[in-house]
């Protein structure tokens, strides 16, 4: 891949769409020629590309700063193959906002896998507000990876509010494991009703001068609904991060857990502050906080197989940020 996007010309649309999948190491012309395989592929505000399968619905308008985009899976429609979504910003500075209204109907199935990418970025801002409706027994699943460029000049501003309606399942997963972050400000709430599920986890390797904060809030309001808040970063050199995550239980039998590990290296600062508040006698909910340097043993384990102490570390850490479960 080029070390700096090419200004000398204006890329047409089928130049930009190749270069942003190319910088997350996707082929996009396997990707493209599956007709069974659902695209939504956007540039600073213009959408490029879009490739519907049935029972997937999207309506986008764009204007001169910012997309806004219904995404609708219809009742009882099940998308067997995963909607690939890119979107990003090849030029160095710029303003990418996009607000989005997504709608999981009564029993429909649907994973999203969303590829971020600003690969040269020198002073890029990326804003997005979602408000997602997962209707009763549906599944919604969204992965969301991000690829930065180097200099980590990119500001991340994601909003979004979730209602994971009864027997319902939702899961969200955020990754940052390449490239500087920047700055990064997540502010994620979602209400349970009965029997529903919630899994919300992000995973950000932080380096250089790199700001993070995660506020996730979470509301088991229903009786039986389950839910998770899983947060594991690693912040070096003088990076800082800070996790907020709240969950709430009031409605019998509502289990929850709130998750946060972080590892701390060199001059970098991490702080966790995870709520439980439970209001109904008959729900449970529990945390577990851990921040701290790489752990000793495992260290000398990875060193004497012949690792070096950077590269033990880096493995340990590596373990940290893993992904667990599967796509769909």
């Amino acid at each position: 891949m080029e070390s700096s996007p090419v200004t000398t010309s204006p890329m047409n649309d089928d130049r930009l769409i190749e270069t942003l999948y190319s910088s997350i190491g996707v082929n996009p012309h396997s990707l493209r020629g599956d007709p069974s395989i659902a695209r939504v592929e956007v540039h600073h505000n213009r959408v490029l590309g879009l490739h519907l399968v049935p029972g997937l619905l999207v309506d986008a308008s764009e204007s001169h700063d910012g997309i806004e985009a219904t995404i609708r899976v219809t009742q009882g429609a099940s998308v067997e193959k995963p909607v690939q979504v890119c979107f990003g910003m090849i030029p160095e500075t710029g303003l990418q906002r996009i607000g989005l209204a997504i709608e999981i109907e009564e029993n429909a199935r649907v994973a999203i896998l969303a590829h971020c990418t600003f690969p040269f970025a020198r002073e890029v801002r990326h804003e997005m507000e979602a408000t997602i409706n997962i209707a009763p027994g549906a599944h919604y699943a969204y992965l969301e990876r991000h690829v930065h460029g180097p200099g980590g000049g990119v500001t991340v501003l994601p909003r979004t509010r979730v209602r994971v309606l009864e027997g319902s399942h939702y899961r969200t997963d955020f990754e940052l494991l390449r490239g500087r972050v920047g700055a990064i400000d997540i502010d994620l709430e979602a209400t349970c009703e009965a029997r529903s599920v919630m899994d919300v986890q992000a995973r950000i390797n932080a380096t250089g001068e790199d700001r993070v904060r995660i506020r996730e809030v979470g509301h088991l309001a229903g009786e039986y609904a389950t839910g998770a808040l899983v947060t594991h970063i690693a912040v070096r050199d003088h990076s800082r991060a800070e996790v907020l995550n709240t969950l709430t239980a009031t409605a019998a039998y509502a289990r929850g857990h709130v998750d946060c590990k972080e590892i701390v290296q060199g001059e970098a600062i991490a702080r966790a502050v995870p709520v439980v508040e439970v209001r109904h006698p008959k729900a449970h909910v529990t945390h577990e906080a851990a921040i701290g340097s790489v752990d000793s043993r495992q260290l000398e384990t990875l060193m004497s197989r012949g690792l070096t102490e950077d590269e033990a570390a880096d493995l340990i850490i590596q373990g940290l940020l893993s992904r667990r479960g599967s796509e769909k």
